[in-house]
Order: C-alpha cells, then sequence, then structure tokens
C-alpha cells in the first residue's frame, strides 16, 4: 500500500538571498559567513544564483527535506514564496561540510517523479517455514502532485510463501499516484533457502528424473 502520510513540509520556510558572484573563491567567502551557495531552476524559469544560511538548510535536511520533500523558498524578503525541493545536495567527502546545494521549483499542479523508500512489514510464512525473502528493489519511483508525495510504500508479506513474489501490478495505488514501471516488474520474492539449492549438487539427478545408469536406451 502507499502510506497516505505525506512528507510535505509547506509549513516550513527557508529564505534566501541573490548572489551575482560564482566560483570556487566567492563560494569559499560565503562559507565562511556560514552560508552555503545555491541555485533556483525549474521548468518556467531560467536558474537563479543564491546564498542560503547552513543553519537553516540543516533544519529543513534533519527534518526529512532530501529528494521527497516541498516546501517553500523566499528570495530577498519577497512576499509570494516558491515552492520547491532539493534537487541535489554536494557535501565534503570528509568533513561532510555543505557545499552547494541545487533546488527545483515545482508547479503545484504538475506531477513529479520522487524516488520512495520501500518498508516490508509483517513475517511471511514462507519465511517461517524456510524460505528467504529477497527484496529486488528497496525504493521506487511514483509520479504524483507535489502535495501529495507519499513518505513510503508499505508491502506486508505476511501470507506471502514460498515461490510467490510482488510485482509492480500488486501494489495498490491511491489517489492520483502512479509508479512509472513495467507492472511485471518484480520488487521482491520469497525463495527457497540457499541450503536447498545447493543441497542438488551439480550433476546429480533430481528426485523423479532417471539417472544415466537408468535412462532407457534409445
Amino acid at each position: 500500500m502507499i502510506s497516505k502520510e505525506e512528507v510535505s513540509l509547506d509549513n516550513v520556510e527557508l529564505k534566501a538571498a541573490t548572489r551575482t558572484t560564482k566560483g570556487n573563491s566567492p563560494a569559499r567567502a560565503l562559507r565562511r559567513q556560514g552560508l552555503v551557495p545555491a541555485v533556483l531552476y525549474g521548468p518556467d524559469s531560467p536558474p537563479s544564483m543564491l546564498a542560503i544560511q547552513v543553519s537553516e538548510l540543516d533544519t529543513i535536511i534533519k527534518r526529512g527535506g532530501l529528494g521527497r520533500s516541498v516546501f517553500n523558498l523566499y528570495v530577498d524578503g519577497g512576499q509570494s514564496a516558491k515552492p520547491v525541493m532539493i534537487k541535489e545536495l554536494q557535501t565534503h567527502p570528509l568533513s561532510k561540510t555543505l557545499l552547494h546545494v541545487d533546488f527545483y521549483e515545482v508547479s503545484m499542479d504538475r506531477k513529479i517523479h520522487v524516488n520512495v523508500p520501500v518498508i516490508i512489514t509483517g513475517k511471511s510464512i514462507g519465511v517461517e517455514n524456510g524460505g528467504m525473502l529477497q527484496i529486488i528493489c528497496r525504493e521506487l519511483e511514483v509520479t504524483c502532485l507535489p502535495n501529495a508525495i507519499p513518505s513510503n510504500i508499505t508491502i506486508d508479506i505476511t501470507n506471502l510463501d514460498i515461490g510467490d513474489t510482488v510485482h509492480v501490478e500488486d501494489i495498490p495505488l491511491s489517489g492520483n499516484i502512479e509508479i512509472p514501471h513495467e507492472t511485471n516488474f518484480t520488487v521482491l520474492t520469497v525463495s527457497t533457502t540457499k541450503r536447498e539449492i545447493e543441497a542438488v549438487a551439480p550433476g546429480e539427478p533430481v528426485e523423479g528424473e532417471p539417472s544415466e545408469e537408468e535412462s532407457p536406451e534409445a
């Protein structure tokens, strides 16, 4: 099922200021002031260079605002908020200091593509009988309106037995949410255990099949 809990941060405000300089040296100067350089772009507007307070951006990220959340961005003290998502975040590989952020301005009446985590609940009867749960995909891409982004896709595996598989077509969707995968795309499966598979050595006849010595002559 699709979780109805949305991850929109429409009550969260982030303030930004326009910057006119670009390059490594001006970017380092901004970081020394507790700011991080950013770019805002969207399908209907040209890119604009911004500067954001690191402390405010950290708050957004800690509240789950990376990649799947829409929040309000105010530029240069404007009264009109821009609904945006964090599209890309660059950090230093060692210090994890924020280096740069890309914001994407969304249209609230136009569907967007986002990746949503797959959450597994329950314990399948197949696993209890010795089977092995294989999760093929731990997140799925969905298309939906910006104010209807689900927090996760929950799959209950309680009734899955050995040999059962969950495909995209088996996941119930709510509202106007779609999963743009092939309907037979495999999300997870309950298979026989590795021990059972290896129990039949290569070349060893499977029970019920004649061996070469027992095979009837042609």
